[in-house]
């Protein structure tokens, strides 16, 4: 299982425009690329399918257990060679170890045996740079290591310098990409916009592919990849909650982890997509209504004015279970107060009440143990998940859904909620936590 990591030392370096670009690359020279993103990200994924035509899975060592972690690198069967992004800076992770590691990218490289390339801006230093590189090359002394490529090179004479500087480091030097102020993805206050919401992305990405071509050693790159061997283990991924499972699909509600997707495909069930934005109805023969993680505080008019989409829900809810995730959960509640101040009715099939014009930032890993049921969950369950947003909850009547805690054990107050067939969660849910 060849591969090789894309990493940087922080964010905002151009791991991502390095990573779509090698993506496609290496898919249009005919290899079949399986992607990968370390960390709980919903968003690069789609991007990294768009780029390769392969579904991307994440790979988290704070929230998977060794039998998730098989099962989502077994996706790999079939590939030439796999590419994975990682997220933040290298070594970034959470203070308390979860159920492998820490979640950093470095894990991740270590796990798969996958050499880590490094993408490292150089703007303002030259020979300086070595020093850095030289740095997370020595910092865990048994990581595989690939080599470097240097980003936003302003010259010739910078490129020599800081070539210079590799040299004397010993750190092999894979490409160097001129600064160019148009190679950047389009952004919002959740990180890039979604891949269906892109303008012109397959263009974008094949100018991303165009650019690495020219200034990267795509030979030597491939020659790097490394990796070990592909596992032979029963499918462990995630089972679906029920057998027919209508869910929301659109601009409005995209964020679901992959390898849920996959685990509830593989294991039989019907997987129902509609839209919301469109005033679509989900399926009326489905067994539950999944309302994902998304941007619905952007289209709240319209989703308040989606009658249909709304008779549909609220009928469903009246006989049989409907989860939402993060946007989802706050498209069930009562009312969402956009950035602007203007209040929007919501479902109402829970009381929750949340405002975006009083922000405030939640991120984090999240454990929640069950206090109530969940569709395929009992009472007690230990969950493993993931919450980022900027919603502030302003009511939240209902009973709550589960004792949540974050990385280091400490209580966080979204703790979910149910009321009647409808139950809802801040965090988007990575995986039941394994017992040994």
């Amino acid at each position: 299982m060849k591969g090789l990591l894309i990493s940087a030392p922080s964010s905002g370096t151009g791991k991502t425009t390095v990573m779509l670009g090698l993506l496609r690359a290496l898919a249009d020279d005919g290899l079949a690329v399986q992607p990968f993103k370390s960390g709980p990200d919903y968003i690069d994924p789609a991007f990294h399918q768009a780029a390769c035509g392969r579904p991307s899975f994440n790979l988290d060592g704070w929230a998977m257990g060794p039998k998730l972690w098989q099962a989502i690198s077994a996706r790999a069967k079939g590939a030439d060679i796999c590419v994975a992004e990682g997220s933040m800076g290298l070594f970034d992770g959470v203070a308390t170890r979860g159920q492998q590691g820490f979640g950093s990218s470095a894990e991740t490289a270590q796990a798969m045996g996958w050499p880590v390339v490094l993408v490292l801006d150089v703007g303002g230093q030259a020979q300086s740079a070595a020093a850095t590189a030289l740095g997370f090359r020595s910092y865990l002394p048994d990581l595989p290591f690939a080599g470097v490529i240097l980003n936003r090179v302003a010259s010739p004479r910078h490129e020599r310098l800081t070539r210079m500087g590799m040299e004397r480091a010993g750190l092999p030097v894979l490409g160097v990409l001129p600064r160019r102020g148009d190679l950047t993805l389009p952004e919002r206050h959740l990180g890039l916009i979604q891949a269906v919401e892109h303008p012109d992305l397959d263009a974008a990405i094949a100018d991303y592919a165009t650019f690495l071509r020219d200034h990267v050693d795509l030979d030597a790159l491939r020659a790097a990849a490394a990796g070990d061997a592909l596992p032979q283990t029963p499918s462990a991924l995630p089972k679906p909650p029920a057998q027919r499972i209508a869910i929301a699909r659109d601009a409005a509600f995209s964020f679901t982890y992959p390898h849920l997707l996959e685990g509830w495909h593989d294991a039989g069930a019907e997987i129902l997509p509609f839209s919301p934005l469109a005033d679509e109805a989900p399926a009326a023969d489905a067994d539950i209504v999944w309302l994902p993680g998304g941007y619905p505080e952007l289209h709240a008019g319209q989703l308040a004015a989606a009658e249909t989409f709304r008779a549909g829900v609220r009928r469903h809810a009246e006989t049989r279970p409907i989860h939402g995730e993060c946007g989802g959960y706050m498209a069930l509640g009562e009312a969402l107060i956009d950035k602007s101040g203007t209040r929007h009715q919501m479902l109402g099939l829970l009381g929750l009440v949340t405002s975006y014009e009083k922000r405030k930032f939640h991120l984090g890993y999240r454990r929640a143990v069950l206090q109530a049921p969940l569709p395929g969950f009992s009472v007690d369950t230990a969950l493993r998940g993931h919450e980022f947003h900027y919603s502030t909850i302003l009511e939240q009547p209902d009973a709550p859904l589960a004792e949540v805690r974050d990385a280091d054990g400490n209580l966080v107050p979204e703790t979910g909620s149910h009321r009647g067939h409808a139950s809802g969660t801040f965090f988007h849910l990575i995986t039941q936590e394994e017992t040994a």
